[in-house]
């Protein structure tokens, strides 16, 4: 195989046994680097690790590696365990951190890592889990991490350096293999340069303040038409595309807007009406009314592809766009990360999406991750990329920023959790506060912002040794239980040590679960709960209350997480015996963000399960609920078997 330059130079230090970052651009041949050194691993008959940011990345690795690697390849991602000793573990970020901290090891026989998206770091919710994973890594192990292009990518590389006390090396690429040629459609016409929408698409505006800030509007607004940008695109041979939107029901409204367009001649049409037919019955998709319903687009080659699908459909739809049969695919953003899915044109219905808590324009680092997907290697010289301009919503110096800006550094979002604070105090006892300094954290941050970091780790030391979770040189049995217990630590310890997760029935085990694992959006509405129900809320809101209270006192925030039973009912019928194709009566849920929480329920009833000084009854109700929980197509397990 003929390599690139950037390519040859990471092989080139990971065959001299040297860790290494590879910085480049989405798409430009990053997987190489780290099938490299699976094939080298495999050969010296010494084990690697693949962590992934996202569980369906993870899955998604799991199909890419196991057709090439075969019985090789094994994934553990908290829900889902196959073949788990295999000498490839692709897993989860927290998987791995878990390990690194709990059980290094168990980690003796694998020789590297590899940390997908490592730029992930910077994520506010989830980001301490990269940086504890790198700060805990065992000695013996090399690292191979893949990231973006990130413009202080040489502060990274010198945290991590600065950490292991060992070399490690930077490849940074900047140059796409497909370069991207940039196209904005504005007042339904369409330009190539900005200069020229600055003149034409934003031309007759007029001042008017707003708030004592200076605004601009258009005298006349045409609005951009849907039908305009696909018949270009059919027009002018630039199909396949992959159009960003952000919004699940924005994604499914577009592709149906399409409606009346046929992209595909009578073979084609042919061809994935049978290989839809097919999946969706491997699958057991046949009947399902969400499959039904994308039938029609998919004769026409329209698809959608969201998290709120059943995740056995967005697979099929996965496979339907690698056989290149389908021509338009509306999706959020999730598409862009990690999969190798690539088209030769990508689209922005627009250029700004949420962010956690509000609205506001994309990162220029999101905008490339998206945009990268433009473009197929050896087939496409080049990769088009249209935005959607509305004038009236974005002014043409943001829109500079977002495209021609630099992308946004790599920042620590440090906070340990509970958890990891309880391990930390059983291995180094008082000697914990030294483990801070070598976090990224550290590194980046002035005195000051390192003083209230420390001051921040004491607060939930101090907190754990006033609830009883610390003892005098180690861990009670509540700090045992809770250290098991990543997110959910405080409520559900302080429940279990009054006895009453011992009490609850399996039903009432299962709510209380999916209502700790539940964030309800900001429309849903408190749900009507039964008497039952309330019994539980009324156990669940004296335990917050009073551990909200005390965090407030040592000035712990973020706050621990509230139960809410928006699931309840839903999770009743579930665990009852109902069909799943039955539950949309019980809640407003989407299919998919069901079967994720459900999932994600099951991950946690497994960790009170693990937990050494779970009681024995616990231990058996939980595994029995298991049992009814982790059925059909709530099984993740099940849906990766299928080949």
């Amino acid at each position: 195989m003929q390599y690139d330059r950037f390519q040859n130079e990471a092989i080139e230090h990971i065959n001299r046994g040297l860790s290494v970052i590879v910085s480049a651009p989405t798409g430009a041949g990053k997987t190489v680097i780290a099938e490299h050194v699976i094939e080298k691993s495999l050969r010296a008959q010494e084990g690697v690790i693949y962590t992934a940011p996202i569980k369906a990345l993870s899955n998604q690795k799991y199909r890419d590696f196991e057709s090439k690697y075969q019985d090789k390849i094994g994934i553990l991602t908290g829900d889902v365990s196959i073949n788990p000793q295999a000498p490839v573990l692709i897993m989860t970020t927290e998987i791995f951190r878990n390990k690194a901290l709990e059980d290094p090891y168990s980690l003796k026989g694998y020789a590297w890592i590899i940390f997908d998206e490592v730029h992930y770091i910077d994520d506010e919710q989830r980001g301490t889990i990269w940086e504890e994973s790198i700060m805990f890594l065992p000695q013996h192990m090399k690292m191979l991490c893949l990231s973006a292009t990130v413009p202080n990518i040489n502060e990274l590389s010198s945290w991590i350096e600065s950490v292991h006390k060992a070399e490690f090396k930077q490849v940074i690429e900047s140059k796409r293999p497909v370069p991207l040629h940039f196209f904005y459609q504005c007042q339904n016409d369409f330009y190539d340069r900005l200069k020229k929408l600055l003149h034409a698409g934003y031309k007759e505006m007029v001042n008017y303040s707003y708030h004592g800030k200076r605004r601009f509007m258009h005298k006349h607004y045409k609005p951009n038409r849907l039908s305009t940008l696909l018949s270009r695109l059919q027009d002018k041979d630039l199909l396949p595309c992959i159009y960003f939107a952000f919004g699940r029901r924005r994604c499914e409204d577009l592709a149906f807007e399409l409606y009346s367009f046929d992209f595909l001649k009578p073979k084609e049409q042919a061809q994935i009406t049978q290989m839809y037919e097919e999946l969706c019955q491997r699958f057991d998709l046949a009947h399902e009314k969400s499959a039904q319903r994308l039938s029609p687009l998919i004769k026409r080659g329209i698809a959608f592809h969201h998290a709120g699908m059943l995740p056995t459909l967005k697979e099929v739809i996965e496979r339907l766009f690698t056989s290149r049969l389908l021509k338009v695919i509306f999706t959020t953003e999730t598409f862009a990360l990690g999969i190798n899915m690539p088209a030769r044109t990508v689209a922005f219905d627009e250029l700004r999406k949420f962010y956690g808590r509000y609205h506001r324009n994309l990162k220029t680092r999101d905008f490339y991750q998206m945009a990268g997907r433009a473009g197929r290697r050896g087939m496409d010289k080049e990769g088009f990329v249209f935005s959607r301009i509305n004038p009236r919503r974005i002014q043409v110096d943001e829109l500079k920023k977002i495209i021609y800006g630099q992308p946004e550094r790599i920042t620590s979002k440090f906070n340990s959790s509970y958890a990891t604070v309880l391990h930390l105090f059983d291995k180094y006892q008082d000697k914990l506060y030294q483990v801070y300094p070598k976090s990224l954290h550290y590194f980046q941050e002035k005195p000051r912002r390192r003083q209230g970091a420390q001051k921040m780790l004491k607060a939930k030391v101090d907190l754990l040794k006033e609830l009883g979770y610390i003892g005098e040189e180690d861990l009670t049995l509540k700090g045992e239980f809770a250290a098991e217990i990543y997110g959910y630590e405080l409520s559900l310890t302080e429940i279990y040590a009054q006895n009453l997760l011992d009490e609850l029935s399996k039903v009432e085990l299962g709510i209380l679960a999916t209502a700790l694992v539940y964030e309800p959006r900001k429309a849903d509405r408190p749900p009507k709960i039964t008497r039952s129900i309330r019994d539980l809320k009324d156990i669940t809101d004296e335990a917050l209350k009073n551990i909200h209270r005390i965090e407030r006192r040592f000035h712990i925030w973020p706050q621990s997480k509230e139960y809410f039973f928006h699931l309840a009912q839903v999770t009743h019928a579930w665990l009852s015996g109902t069909a799943f194709a039955k539950l949309g009566q019980y809640a407003d849920v989407d299919e998919g963000e069901l079967i994720r929480y459900f999932r994600m329920a099951v991950q946690l009833l497994r960790e009170i399960q693990h937990a050494p000084v779970t009681s024995e009854p616990l231990k058996e109700n939980i595994k029995s609920l298991l049992s009814v929980f982790k059925r059909d197509i709530v099984d993740a397990e099940k849906q990766l078997r299928i080949k």
